[in-house]
């Protein structure tokens, strides 16, 4: 690829809090009088011109996007602050101006107007009217004035609620302590990492509740005493959220009841896939009478390996199955019949060879090149590329940017997600905007003994996300509202949820690996035995989602409060077969997608899983590296973004509808099976 300078240039990062304040309110008073200008059109004067004035959400998007993410990546508290500070000023901005009854109004005229002139729209076009008449509807713009004002009321307080558990969780810097002892069966290179100090006469290693940190203490600590204080530690962490959420339900409740919904779920899901509450319902249902019988089978395995080490350990037996139980039993039955040690797995996922073989593999597959670049971004360790077409020679063939920000550190969002922080669209005058994604992620660091290593699942994860990336870079659409991610929330994770696949393909891992020591690949026996490893226990990994997305349903649709502490401990019981503390803890206050955008919406991930592995079994199956195939899934999946339904683009892709025998025939062998509701 010749050298070509982009034809936009890259976001700054040079914001100081102060910047950020002043900007936040800049941005919204110009917007505001932009809108002032639409609501004041007369009726006639209504076209989709004036609709179209909507490029100004775009244009409001790339200015304030960045400066509210500060506050997931920034080391700076005031940053953080000031940044916070602004997405509640946007957030009350925008439940002011989806209360906007005159341009509402306008909105309104312009389709009858429209309509009545016989102008022909495009199809991205026409949705954009539709959708825009719509959301003055879903917003209560229908409704009396008393009504109205109440509603924007209730809508302010939920919003600033929100924001306040999420800040909650991102700053979240708990820990809990254990001496080398207690620490028995943790891997030596994760231990080397945890913090040292003497109290009582005893060093003590200190753990915070970041993935890197816990996790290998559930899946590796042989006392269970250890596991069971580590998990308490990490249920418990977000206890002060749990009134929070009270108050969230409470509120999205009134909202619900406002807007002449039955429930907050059924407003919610109006606009999505599945259409309504009730579908969820028979979707979860059915999946839980088929999941149900196997997860009692994974139990009962996992119970006598537990039974067996206890009595070689002396450790007391009780005949029960605990949370913390789970990810040791389930690495050691996988260890114990596959012969599979994840640790040695580990040794041949080092960061730095795993992160460019993957984006090369996206790079491969979907005819894409990513250039790195210099330039300040939020930290010095995030990663910046500029990308484009596979044979760029003009600048039109630029794509957008990418940041990659890997590593964790002190009050950085904890887990791994994409964030669009600029669409991309089509300006007035007819030139493209492009688009800037940014990955976070919380890979382990170096540590005195090895470099950065990945295990198996952060591999997977990657992919998983960098699908999410790839699907804001590649996405071309006419109005950034539909750009990219912009679909419907039960159909966005199918895309990377299909791209999980390639974690697990043979040729892929091989090209991905390379031992730390000795540059090998992994070699075939390991590769096959994590292979098999996939499904292993399925049914209790399962269940587990389903009683995150049955607890997201529950508390959306019953039109009473309960106590949410117990109501979490008792279902999470019941629906995944495991026992929790003595004690109900308010892990409630740790579920982060149910004030982030999934509230009545967790039950997304596995109903997206039958869209993903009918995609991947269907089309990538035969040969998931064929760059033709790749181009079939940008054209059909990625390039139209939420710019038409997202069945239109299935079955574009898929050369007929979706069905759920692919999903069935992954998880129990069936290839008759199906599963409601699709």
């Amino acid at each position: 690829m010749t050298k070509l300078t982009p034809p936009q240039a890259p976001a700054t990062w040079t914001h100081t809090p102060e910047q950020v304040t002043t900007l936040i309110n800049e941005l919204i008073a110009k917007d505001r009088a932009l809108w002032d200008k639409v609501g004041s059109l007369r009726p006639e004067e209504c076209t989709f011109e004036s609709l179209a004035i909507s490029r100004a959400d775009a244009e409001m998007e790339t200015e304030t996007e960045p400066l509210i993410f500060y506050q997931n990546v920034s080391t700076s508290k005031e940053l953080r602050d000031a940044s916070n500070a602004a997405e509640v000023l946007l957030r009350e901005y925008g439940i002011e101006m989806s209360m906007r009854v005159d341009v509402y109004q306008a909105k309104v005229n312009a389709e009858k107007n429209i309509k009545a002139s016989g102008r022909k729209l495009n199809p991205e076009e026409e949705r954009l009217v539709e959708k825009l008449v719509l959301d003055g509807k879903r917003a209560g713009l229908d409704l009396p004035e008393e009504e109205r004002k109440e509603l924007e009321k209730l809508k302010k307080e939920l919003s600033q609620t929100c924001v306040e558990f999420s800040k909650n969780f991102n700053e979240e810097n708990g820990r809990v302590s254990f001496t080398l002892e207690e620490l028995k069966g943790v891997p030596e290179d994760v231990i080397s990492g945890y913090p040292k100090r003497e109290e009582d006469k005893k060093t003590l290693y200190d753990v915070t509740f970041k993935t890197p940190d816990i996790f290998p203490l559930f899946k590796f600590a042989e006392n269970p005493e250890t596991r069971r204080k580590a998990y308490e530690g990490y249920d418990d962490r977000l206890a002060v959220n749990a009134p929070l959420l009270d108050r969230i339900l409470d509120l999205r409740r009134r909202i619900a009841k406002l807007l002449r919904y039955p429930t907050w779920a059924d407003y919610v899901t109006e606009v999505k896939m599945v259409k309504d509450a009730a579908n969820v319902h028979t979707f979860l249902d059915d999946l839980q009478k088929k999941l149900h019988p196997v997860g009692l089978k994974d139990r009962e395995t996992l119970l006598k390996l537990k039974e067996k080490e206890h009595a070689e350990k002396g450790y007391s037996f009780d005949g029960a199955f605990y949370l913390w139980d789970y990810r040791y039993y389930d690495q050691k039955f996988i260890q114990s019949s596959l012969d599979l040690d994840e640790k040695l797995v580990k040794e041949y996922l080092p960061v730095s060879v795993i992160v460019p073989q993957i984006i090369q593999i996206y790079q491969h597959l979907l005819s894409i090149k990513f250039v790195e670049i210099k330039g300040d971004a939020w930290h010095s360790e995030v990663q910046q590329y500029s990308v484009w077409k596979k044979d760029a020679k003009t600048p039109e063939d630029f794509l957008g940017y990418c940041y990659l920000d890997l590593f964790p550190r002190t009050a950085k969002y904890s887990h791994a997600a994409v964030w669009g922080l600029i669409p991309g669209y089509l300006k007035p005058d007819e030139t493209r905007h492009y688009p800037t994604v940014a990955m976070v992620a919380n890979l382990a660091k170096p540590t005195p003994d090895r470099p950065a290593l990945m295990t198996h699942d952060d591999a997977v994860t990657f992919f998983h996300e960098f699908g999410h990336a790839v699907h804001g870079l590649l996405s071309r659409t006419q109005f950034s509202k539909f750009h990219g991610t912009s679909v419907a929330r039960d159909f966005v994770e199918a895309p990377s949820q299909m791209l999980e696949n390639w974690g697990w393909e043979p040729k892929v891992l091989k090209k991905i690996s390379s031992h730390y020591e000795t540059q090998q690949p992994l070699p075939d026996d390991l590769i096959e035995k994590l292979i098999k490893s996939r499904y292993v226990n399925a049914g209790l990994f399962y269940l587990r989602q389903l009683f995150f997305a049955t607890y997201d349903i529950k508390v959306h649709t019953d039109k009473d409060s309960t106590d949410y502490t117990q109501l979490w401990n008792e279902l999470r019981e019941d629906v995944s077969l495991v026992k929790g503390p003595k004690k109900p803890l308010p892990g409630q206050g740790s579920f982060a997608h149910i004030t982030g955008g999934y509230d009545a919406g967790y039950y997304g991930y596995m109903y997206s899983l039958v869209f993903a592995a009918d995609m991947y079994a269907t089309v990538f199956k035969k040969d998931p590296l064929d760059p033709a195939l790749g181009d079939k899934y940008r054209k059909s999946i990625l390039v139209p973004g939420g710019s038409r339904e997202e069945l239109d683009s299935l079955k574009e892709f898929l050369g007929r509808p979706p069905n759920a025998e692919a999903f069935m025939k992954e998880l129990f062998g069936d290839s008759k099976a199906s599963s409601a509701n699709l």
